[in-house]
């Protein structure tokens, strides 16, 4: 609802503060925004911006900074997206190589790290449906047995297992290729009812083996499904407007660690149609009051949705060249994941 003089003002205004970090005062505005207009209607012009929340005064005397509304309003009809060149893109690209798909999410959370100065953060695929490739079993000593689960993709997934009874390497290499030759391709729930009711097929001492090992794979898809690639987290002690204020770090740092809340935030992201920001408390999370989350959805090679990728910084952040950043990482690793 603002009008064009409105919008130009408050559109320099966000963009001055994220560059200089300070409020921007009426005369800055006459500069840099290009109108004929004098300082006096410029501070009409904020002070009606201000009665609208879109800006705010930290003094009476200073100038104004952008509110998380203010923000909002500048992402959605304001900002002016700075594309990245064909040759950048070819330069990222070189960096994402398809040859293991956990090396190329921890890859790609650097990546956004590395570009943007905050933190990058890449979901690990969430698949409706994760089958199995083949199923070995390696004896390690005595009631100890290594368990390797290898998925189609060729990520390898390994658990450790104690077993009641001492098993020879034969008997693991016979259970091993019964599970591969019967089970290859068939998602792991349905492995799991199968191979319950034909147990009776292998030796009646291989069933414990065969609970173990089921359970031990219930484990591995639960920590699929539960974890995410975190980089560049230290880059935000050096953010000005997060390092002063020691309690909302710490309490940024908490959703950092305790991962459920924040990958809850980007699982809804998966639902966007590219990139989507939360700006400050938009996120819903105490911790990210003082932040944004910018994210991008990624596919797998058959084009489906399997994870998010973000850039977690300041609201303060510079968004028309952070988004693009996102935007490119998101399709360069689909790409890359769709290679291997």
């Amino acid at each position: 609802m603002l009008n064009e003089r409105a919008q130009i003002l408050l559109k320099t205004l966000v963009e001055r503060y994220i560059s200089d970090g300070q409020p921007v005062g009426s005369r800055a505005l006459q500069q840099y925004s290009g109108l004929d207009v004098s300082p006096a209607t410029i501070r009409n012009v904020m002070s009606d911006l201000e009665a609208m929340g879109l800006v705010a005064s930290p003094h009476t005397s200073a100038g104004r900074m952008p509110t998380a509304q203010g923000y909002r309003l500048f992402i959605d009809t304001l900002m002016v997206v700075q594309p990245l060149s064909a040759a950048r893109i070819q330069q990222l690209k070189s960096q994402l190589l398809p040859d293991n798909p956990s090396r190329v999410l921890a890859q790609a959370s650097h990546l956004l790290s590395d570009l943007t100065r905050f933190a990058g953060v890449v979901a690990t695929p969430r698949r409706t449906r994760i089958t199995v490739r083949q199923i070995e079993f390696l004896r390690l000593s005595e009631k100890r047995v290594l368990l390797i689960i290898v998925m189609p993709d060729g990520e390898v997934e390994n658990r450790v297992l104690a077993t009641p009874k001492d098993y020879s390497q034969a008997q693991l290499t016979e259970a091993g290729n019964f599970l591969s030759h019967h089970y290859a391709n068939l998602a792991f729930g349905d492995i799991h009812r199968r191979v319950q009711n034909e147990l009776r097929q292998l030796q009646h001492d291989m069933t414990a083996l065969m609970s173990a090992a089921m359970a031990a794979s219930d484990e591995a898809l639960a920590h699929k499904h539960d974890d995410y690639v975190i980089s560049g987290e230290r880059n935000l002690l050096h953010s000005n407007d997060l390092a002063a204020n020691m309690g909302q770090l710490r309490n940024l740092f908490n959703v950092f660690e305790q991962k459920t809340e924040l990958l809850q935030l980007l699982d809804a992201g998966r639902h966007a149609q590219g990139v989507h920001i939360f700006v400050g408390n938009e996120s819903g999370l105490a911790g990210l009051n003082e932040c944004s989350v910018v994210s991008a959805p990624y596919t797998s090679g058959d084009g489906e949705i399997v994870g998010t990728l973000a850039v977690v910084g300041p609201k303060r952040m510079d968004y028309e060249r952070v988004v693009p950043i996102v935007d490119i990482t998101a399709k360069l690793l689909s790409n890359a994941l769709s290679q291997h």
